[in-house]
């Protein structure tokens, strides 16, 4: 493995990139805001300290919306409260949703006043603990964007397979052109170059992205995680600047095509539809971002078997988290950051993810400086 990663890691490498970067970057006729979707892309820059190795002023990055757990609302999350505070139900989800506040606190506080809340590094893992707990209702509160809809998919289909009948599915599943559109059409927002996810498009294809490059004349290059993968990723964008064009290319093609995992895509059309709306944190009601259970699968619903309401869940007023997701904010904009919010005691979504930005500020905005030294 690590012979695998650690030319993507190799100092000499990162340097000769960004020398590059810094030289033609000298060519650039305007200025470029380059969004970088993924928060895992986030963490890479600030990890790295790659924002120091650019030495110039007309590059500047702006942090996306591409964080499952910081785009989930408020009033999704109280829904989960909800659910597991119902007696008899097992509510299971991925780690980093435990931590984020909702309107009656996290799904942490709900397990510490006796709800049954689990995290799963699979949703795989629920058939199992259906099965061990015939007599309790098992909720999956299922999130993320294309990369974990087929495996939510998968879920459902073990499930009708092995005739499971205690296990209900809370669909939170989004999509990234959508959200991704209705920040270009925000005029406020400074983005003219985009660095796409990488998961995501393992499973989509790059393909989703050829109407986004096409209708606001911007370059889109989808990147790999390591540090190398991000500098040649900046240096086609750059590229692409100087030469007029606007065109979606793979630098992560050692595995995104452009057609995707079509298995993967053919699993999610025969249990899911896109939904009429969904509202996301800090962007509002986007039309056709999500996904929903079939009606031909309702009773694997949860929404529906246990007829949970709307909750108006108010967004805290002291956090910046939508503004940040908007690309409008950075973390250190917010009054809070750091101080009444930390990673410990997270007001907002943004700081309790792993792919959260404040959470990379957090973590490495105070060494981010002397991290990039290293490279230097």
């Amino acid at each position: 493995m690590a012979d695998f990663i650690n030319p993507y890691r190799d100092k000499s490498t990162i340097k000769a990139l960004a020398k590059k970067i810094n030289v033609i970057a000298k060519n650039l006729k305007e200025e470029l805001y380059i969004m970088e979707v993924c928060g895992g892309h986030t963490h890479t820059l600030m990890k790295y300290g790659l924002k120091n190795l650019i030495d110039s002023d007309s590059i500047h990055f702006i942090h996306g919306p591409g964080c499952p757990v910081c785009i989930m609302p408020k009033a999704r999350i109280s829904q989960a409260y909800a659910l597991a505070m119902i007696p008899d139900v097992i509510l299971v989800t991925l780690g980093d949703m435990i931590k984020v506040p909702g309107q009656f606190g996290s799904l942490a506080d709900a397990r510490a006043k006796g709800a049954d809340v689990r995290f799963v590094y699979s949703p795989i893992d629920c058939l199992q603990i259906a099965k061990d707990n015939p007599q309790k209702k098992i909720v999956y509160f299922a999130i993320g964007f294309e990369t974990t809809t087929p495996m939510s998919a998968a879920l459902l289909q073990r499930a009708i397979k092995d005739n499971i009948t205690n296990l209900y599915l809370h669909i939170n599943h989004v999509l990234v052109p959508p959200p991704v559109r209705n920040i270009l059409n925000d005029k406020r927002v400074k983005v003219n170059a985009l660095i796409a996810p990488s998961h995501v498009s393992v499973i989509s294809g790059a393909k989703i992205y050829i109407p986004l490059a096409k209708d606001y004349s911007i370059p889109i290059v989808i990147s790999g995680f390591e540090p190398v993968d991000m500098l040649e990723s900046i240096a086609r964008i750059i590229q692409q600047k100087i030469r007029g064009e606007s065109m979606v290319e793979t630098q992560y093609s050692r595995v995104v095509n452009m057609e995707g995992n079509a298995k993967a895509q053919k699993l999610i059309e025969t249990y899911f539809d896109i939904a009429p709306s969904f509202i996301w944190r800090g962007l509002g009601e986007i039309k056709h971002s999500s996904w929903c259970l079939k009606d031909d699968f309702s009773q694997y619903n949860a929404e529906s078997h246990f007829t949970i309401k709307e909750i108006d869940s108010k967004e805290s007023r002291h956090c910046l988290c939508g503004e940040i997701l908007k690309g409008l904010a950075k973390p250190k904009d917010c009054k809070v950051f750091g101080k009444g919010c930390t990673p410990s005691k997270p007001i907002g979504s943004c700081m309790v993810s792993s792919e959260g930005a404040c959470s990379a500020y957090y973590k490495y905005g105070s060494l981010e400086k002397q991290i990039s030294k290293e490279y230097s």
